[in-house]
């Protein structure tokens, strides 16, 4: 993101990505940079009375809005996306494609409530199709940032640290509805290259692997015909390029991205393949590594650990998970006080929203995946700290910076689900759980005022904030609830080798409520508002 802005901190233009110099009708940054110089020479008092009204717009965002219509909002949403999706080569909209895992996540949790839609098809298509594509790097694992087309082939080729996260989710989530294996593979793969190239070895998650190498995007990932000849020899790169799309043309800049966008077969592996080209595409070349390591998203990569775990039930997972949460806390974390980032044994010296709303989210997924209530009660106490320094008591949501910091002519409440999903939506999530885990009236109360503030800001785009609807979906139609009545503390390993993927369980021993059947660890689990009778096997 780059932002221009006057001496008192007033923008006057702002953007994304630039490339070094212009191409595919994008300014270039060295050009980009000419030209706003020209202008505050000539126009300077133009570029000034955009800054204000750019501030007066902010500002009046960020009031809350008043007379929302909250009656079929969700299918509202589903309506959009069903209108922008692309039936033939997945995906929403046009060039360029985004991978918008949270809309994933919102349709599939949409599609377990309403079976008789074609949610489902839509993430289907659209996972298959990317897993197809050059967006997913068929030789190390992992996804780049987006496509630059619409068929997926050619992405822009920075892998970031919360895309992967996400994507890892996602996967895991469509594995655990449909059972199709090479979502769980794609899963896999994607954790087993941040593994790999993206933690650091004391467990914390770096940020982001460079586009660029040697000032050339997409060189690292690339390959001609001879070179794959070099490395498998001539037989097996016969082979190779026919299922992966190699040709002399190339579909790149003369070169070659390997896909399986004209295969049908997923299931052909080609693993000793793939491993001499990833050990020869690393010897060739080296990607520039973001290494600084940031609470939020790292918090988001434990999540979808933890996540993973519970569907694959690979130790090594969660373990990751649990690696980077002690990272975590022993360098960014002093009682209830989180920070932003390390790097170089140093860590800053703020934290926002994003911060807490991502590491209480970690926390709740944790304490799925362990049942240890350590985690519960520190996802309870953060919560309430964010509460405390970001919450807006009037207008409610919550600020971006404390309430305290006053920095900047704005302290801005970020609703919008973008690349990642907004603070605000992950504290709607947040409430909805810890409700549902703990069925504390104070959770519900700040939902209910969440879920208000969230409605009247999410009237003129629905779309742009799937994550707060899934978090009402959530709400309204809860997972099932399982309570289990310990027996023997080491029970609950048993429990371990087979944890749901989302329903909300508590731990507890025998009481007045909860008292044990046959003598032995029991379950009560109750759903769509029928409990069932107590039982000794959890199936």
């Amino acid at each position: 993101m780059s932002i221009f802005m006057t001496w008192d901190k007033k923008p006057f233009f702002a953007g994304t990505y630039f490339p070094n110099h212009s191409r595919y009708g994008i300014p270039g940054f060295s050009d980009l940079l000419i030209t706003i110089a020209n202008q505050w020479k000539k126009n300077r008092a133009e570029l000034l009375h955009s800054a204000e009204e750019i501030i007066s717009f902010l500002k009046n965002t960020n009031a809350s809005a008043e007379n929302s219509n909250n009656e079929n909002i969700i299918e509202s949403v589903l309506l959009h996306l069903e209108k922008n999706f692309d039936p033939i080569y997945g995906g929403f909209g046009n060039a360029p494609k985004f991978p918008m895992p949270h809309n994933l996540l919102f349709l599939m949790l949409y599609a377990t409530q309403n079976p008789q839609s074609d949610a489902i098809k839509m993430v289907e298509k659209t996972l298959i199709q990317m897993r197809k594509g050059g967006i997913f790097d068929h030789i190390g694992g992992g996804f780049s940032r987006y496509s630059t087309d619409k068929f997926f082939l050619v992405p822009h080729f920075e892998k970031m640290l919360y895309d992967n996260a996400l994507m890892i989710m996602t996967y895991a989530a469509a594995y655990s509805i449909t059972g199709n294996l090479i979502y769980l593979d794609t899963a896999e793969k994607t954790a087993e290259y941040i593994l790999r190239e993206m933690t650091s070895i004391n467990g914390g998650f770096y940020s982001a692997q460079d586009a660029d190498c040697n000032g050339v995007e997409g060189k690292f990932y690339t390959f001609t015909p001879d070179e794959i000849i070099k490395v498998l020899g001539d037989k097996k790169a016969k082979q190779f390029a026919e299922i992966y799309d190699v040709t002399e043309n190339g579909n790149f800049e003369g070169k070659n991205i390997p896909n399986l966008l004209k295969s049908n077969d997923l299931s052909l592996n080609c693993f000793e393949e793939k491993q001499k080209l990833y050990k020869y595409r690393k010897q060739r070349a080296k990607l520039h590594l973001d290494d600084k390591i940031l609470i939020s998203w790292n918090s988001i990569m434990i999540a979808a650990m933890s996540m993973l775990y519970r569907v694959s039930h690979n130790q090594k997972y969660l373990q990751a998970a649990k690696k980077a949460q002690d990272f975590l806390e022993q360098n960014l974390c002093k009682d209830l006080q989180l920070y932003t980032s390390f790097r170089n044994k140093k860590r800053s010296n703020n934290a926002f929203l994003d911060d807490y709303a991502y590491y209480i989210c970690a926390m709740i997924e944790l304490y799925n995946s362990t049942l240890n209530t350590v985690y519960l009660k520190k996802a309870e106490q953060f919560c309430m700290k964010a509460v405390e320094q970001f919450a807006d008591s009037k207008n409610h949501g919550f600020y971006l910076c404390p309430i305290t910091k006053d920095e900047l002519f704005i302290n801005p409440k970020e609703i919008y689900d973008g690349a990642i999903p907004s603070g605000n939506s992950v504290m709607a999530y947040n409430f909805v759980r810890l409700y549902q885990l703990t069925e504390n009236e104070k959770y519900k109360a700040l939902l209910e005022n969440q879920f208000a503030f969230l409605f009247s800001q999410a009237q003129d785009y629905p779309a742009g904030h799937s994550l707060f609807f899934l978090a009402k979906l959530l709400y309204e139609n809860p997972p099932e609830h399982i309570t289990i009545v310990l027996k023997e503390n080491s029970d609950l390993r048993k429990i371990f080798e087979n944890p749901p993927f989302l329903a909300n369980v508590s731990v507890i021993h025998e009481n007045e409520t909860y008292s044990l059947l046959n003598n032995m660890t029991t379950y009560y689990v109750c759903k769509n508002h029928v409990c069932l009778p107590p039982f000794n096997v959890l199936q």
